[in-house]
């Protein structure tokens, strides 16, 4: 994993170059003032050279001035680094969930997620700076004032170097501790972001339901659990600093104490004993920020470790050999094909169907019983169990997934609209798509005179998730996008389900014509919809139960004859 951190600091070798020698003189020039105040109580001014105490002072402040800068350089091209490397992890990140397959959704909150790509970066982003500055500063500090401390006098420097093994020990003791808890507040973060991003984007359903309360209470859960695991995590986190704290103190009493007896013993000077108090400083302080660098330490490792998570999710990879199908005619065959989300419950069972080119074929059956699956499937949204799946004869797990979706266009009920321009929604069935093709797609799907009507036109921001259109409008919508892209094999997934009857049959000529000369799999709720498909099969339990035109089936008197009596029934009762 450390291999994998190291590779981000490749890109920006010259800035890191830089920052590390800044921050080296930053800790050389440190040891610089107790070297000067040694000097001048031992020398300058018992011997009253108060020239040399002046050049002194100004040479010491000229090296603080210096300082300064340097402190400016890290600070601001040390964090200018990190936001970069931040910024190639998030792009890394982002390239990388774009590959993964549709199960990692499925098992992924959108909230988690975000909580990966945001807070965890950024606690990356602070280590990948503050780290290596942090450990070069202070070893180097911690070097330099260990041996000046010695050439003041040995003795009282190994009498304070006794300490450090017990600082390091405890350290270590509670370094553990505090990874783990660090850990469980990362997943609570995550846990806040996911719920968070549910509620505000179900916000409409729970005001048309009144129950704020709920969300209220759902949202508390999450933070309730939030609070315990960030108690959990400071407990941790103040046991460790108020036991190294201690033993700093320590340190303190052990330099006043032996110091002052060495004093009185006659074995260190004035001048030195005040310069080794000095310098202890410098030896500590750079000793405690190791210790306080461990909480940064964690959380970016903690962070660091959670981005690997994602990263090492298997993506989606073509076969070996995979190639391009080209443009498909649209023959499409499946052939024994089970699938099961997961290995408790299987949702295909041993399905077959060939569908000829340019032909109408439409599913119909309860909900749940597979037909959404089937449509999942033939882009090769899943890999299947066990069977294959043909388009134009060939099995789509020998085909590149990027040249089988090319030739694929799918309407859902569940339309997603970009918050962008209306001209931006439908250019996303073709981005290299011309003005005059866009607007043609619009008036094939009769979203045309409507979009001229908007101020704006098809510049017309629609919100998120299209909240400014109507259902209509955004079915509409959709279909133009898959009008602009032309793909010979189109998959109807429920597509007018949830409209009016009026827009239905707005929708449903948008769609006809969307349908002409292309090969066509309709997943229907409303069976008056698909009367005149060319052929249609009744999916229940996993399993293709009945096949045959709507004439046939209806005379055959199976399920789908129950089915539509059931509709009929129902829609006389309407009236």
């Amino acid at each position: 994993m450390l291999k994998r951190f190291l590779s981000y600091y490749k890109p920006h070798k010259l800035i890191f170059t830089l920052d590390m020698l800044a921050s080296l003189l930053v800790a050389l020039v440190a040891i610089v003032y107790p070297i000067v105040t040694r000097t001048m109580l031992n020398d300058l001014i018992p011997n009253r050279n108060y020239r040399m105490i002046v050049v002194f002072g100004v040479g010491l402040l000229i090296l603080y001035v210096v300082r300064m800068l340097l402190n400016y350089f890290i600070q601001y091209y040390g964090h200018v680094m990190g936001v970069r490397m931040q910024a190639q992890m998030r792009r890394d990140m982002f390239e990388h969930l774009e590959k993964l397959p549709y199960k990692f959704y499925d098992n992924n909150e959108t909230g988690k997620i975000m909580s990966r790509m945001t807070n965890d970066l950024m606690d990356i982003s602070e280590l990948a700076h503050h780290g290596p500055e942090n450990i070069l500063i202070s070893s180097v500090s911690v070097i330099t004032s260990f041996i000046y401390l010695f050439i003041i006098n040995k003795w009282l420097t190994l009498i304070i170097f006794i300490c450090v093994p017990f600082l390091l020990m405890i350290a270590m003791l509670l370094r553990k501790r505090m990874r783990n808890a660090f850990m469980e507040s990362r997943k609570s973060i995550a846990q806040i972001n996911a719920s968070l991003e549910g509620s505000i984007s179900g916000i409409r359903v729970t005001k048309a339901f009144n129950n704020s309360k709920k969300e209220e209470e759902k949202f508390d859960e999450g933070n309730e659990a939030f609070v315990k695991s960030r108690k959990a995590a400071y407990k941790a986190m103040g046991q460790f600093h108020s036991s190294t704290s201690f033993i700093t103190d320590v340190f303190n009493v052990v330099v006043l104490i032996a110091g002052g007896l060495f004093l009185y013993g006659g074995s260190i000077t004035f001048g030195d004993y005040s310069a080794f108090i000095v310098s202890v400083s410098l030896f500590i302080s750079p000793v405690m920020t190791l210790i306080n660098f461990m909480e940064q330490y964690q959380n970016g490792v903690t962070g660091f470790s959670r981005f690997v998570e994602i990263m090492d999710a298997e993506p989606e990879k073509d076969a070996e050999g995979a190639v391009d199908i080209g443009v498909a005619e649209g023959h499409i065959e499946l052939c024994d094909v089970s699938y099961s989300y997961d290995s408790e419950k299987e949702v295909l069972n041993h399905v077959s169907l060939n569908i000829e080119k340019g032909k109408t074929y439409a599913l119909v059956g309860s909900s749940g019983g597979g037909k959404t699956t089937i449509c999942h499937l033939i882009p090769h949204f899943y890999d299947l169990d066990s069977g294959k799946i043909l388009i134009d004869g060939k099995d789509i797990a020998t085909l590149t997934r990027e040249s089988v979706r090319r030739n694929i266009g799918i309407v859902q009920q569940d339309i997603y609209l970009f918050n962008a321009s209306i001209r931006d929604n439908i250019l996303y069935g073709r981005l290299d798509a011309t003005e005059e093709e866009i607007i043609e797609a619009a008036k094939r799907a009769n979203i045309h005179d409507y979009i001229m009507t908007l101020e704006n036109g098809y510049d017309t921001q629609i919100g998120e998730r299209g909240v400014r259109l109507s259902g209509g409008q955004k079915q509409r919508l959709s279909i133009a996008r898959v009008f602009l892209k032309n793909p010979p094999i189109l998959i109807l997934d429920e597509a007018t389900s949830a409209l009016d009857n009026t827009t239905e049959i707005l929708i449903q000529q948008a769609l006809d014509e969307l349908c002409k000369g292309r090969t066509t799999i309709v997943v229907a709720h409303r069976l008056s919809t698909i009367k005149n498909a060319d052929e249609i099969a009744v999916v229940l339990g996993g399993k293709i139960v009945e096949q045959g035109t709507h004439d046939e089936l209806i005379a055959k008197g199976g399920e789908y004859a129950k089915l539509y009596e059931l509709q009929f029934r129902a829609n006389s009762m309407e009236y």
